[in-house]
């Protein structure tokens, strides 16, 4: 399935994917009809994903649905080419080798070469067949070994302790920044203002200030191209990067949609999420709102590809609506795009400091960071 399925349609296709919600508990009977009771079903899955909920079956949803499928134990997992096995039944997996001490990483559902290395490591500590394989032998010892840790799981105990020791100097850290390329939004309401252009003037502005405090600076595109969304993930995990910032402005049909909004890898349902992109989200939200005029939209956890399979801490920052006059008219100034380069900044330093040096929100300069370590 690649197509997306809309309101009405009536298919083998759809029927699959009701079926699909039938098993998860969405909706309580199966149907080959794309009526509103399924596009409810749909809705409550993809918000309990961290998916956008439009009740709309796009490729991301009816990809969501098919990891959703799976459950531990209903298939052999291995480490496969050219494409990797996704679904539940890894997350679960790797969550289970996180809570038992085992160092899986982030759960992305995506049965990729550390997690083989991490089930060998477990295979050879339970004495079963070294091979990589999460087959039935090796699912016997995690069911029997598995136990519950209290005070946090060790994936986000690891997380913060890795953190904590972290200078709190900028110089020589990897900070990645995706600007947008722009959606399918166009007509008159945008205002002139087009999103390619407002994030890439953006996304230069924060690089010159970071490069200033010795930062070492990856741009995912130029201002000519535009890579694929797995092409950007793979350079932000090529470069081993401490941090990934994802600049975009939104765009909706009723004007008066406006504010700016963080987003973090996160699935409440699960328990799943990452700590310090949560709290650098935050940091983000806070020191925008405190420096602008832009509504608090708040923070948010999802679980879109570009936050759940980046190896680094990322958060993706919709700075507005193109389709709000407000909005639109405030990014199109070049000072208002320093006002928010400005909060950035000082939001990466933040997540740096020890909480005795930090200031309350919105008080610090970028003059005011070299007194507090910016060099080492």
């Amino acid at each position: 399935m690649s197509d997306q399925l809309n309101l009405g349609d009536r298919s083998d296709a759809v029927a699959l994917i009701s079926n699909t919600l039938v098993r998860l508990g969405f909706i309580q009977n199966p149907s080959d009809l794309f009526d509103e009771k399924l596009t409810q079903g749909v809705k409550a899955f993809q918000q309990e994903r961290g998916l956008t909920a439009t009740g709309l079956i796009n490729q991301i949803t009816q990809r969501a649905l098919e990891e959703a499928r799976w459950r531990l134990g209903d298939r052999v997992l291995s480490l496969t080419t050219p494409e990797l096995i996704r679904g539940d039944d890894v997350a679960t997996l790797q969550d289970r080798l996180n809570q038992m001490g085992f160092n899986c990483g982030k759960v992305d559902g995506v049965y990729g070469g550390t997690t083989e290395s991490v089930v060998k490591e477990f295979q050879k500590s339970v004495g079963v067949v070294v091979d990589g394989k999460c087959g039935p032998s090796t699912l016997i010892a995690l069911m029997r070994l598995v136990k519950t840790v209290t005070g946090g799981a060790p994936s986000q105990l690891r997380e913060s302790a890795k953190h904590s020791v972290r200078s709190p100097a900028l110089a020589n850290k990897i900070i990645v920044i995706d600007p947008s390329w722009g959606g399918d939004f166009t007509g008159e309401s945008n205002h002139g203002v087009v999103e390619a252009e407002v994030v890439f003037d953006l996304a230069q502005r924060l690089e010159g200030r970071l490069l200033a405090l010795g930062v070492n600076v990856v741009l995912t595109r130029s201002a000519k191209n535009s890579p694929l969304e797995r092409e950007r993930i793979e350079i932000a995990n090529s470069v081993n990067a401490d941090l990934v910032i994802a600049l975009k402005v939104d765009s909706y049909e009723n004007e008066k949609a406006n504010g700016v909004a963080t987003y973090y890898y996160g699935r409440d349902a699960q328990g799943v999420h990452s700590v310090i992109g949560e709290r650098f989200a935050n940091l983000l939200q806070r020191e925008i709102c405190a420096r602008t005029d832009l509504l608090n939209c708040r923070t948010h956890g999802k679980s879109w590809d570009l936050l759940r399979l980046t190896t680094a801490p990322t958060v993706r920052i919709d700075l507005g609506y193109l389709s709000s006059p407000q909005d639109a008219k405030r990014l199109a100034a070049p000072s208002f795009r320093d006002q928010l380069a400005e909060a950035m900044i000082v939001a990466i330093q933040r997540l740096y400091l020890s909480a005795e040096d930090d200031a309350r929100t919105g008080t610090l300069r970028v003059s005011d960071l070299r007194r507090a370590g910016l060099r080492s």
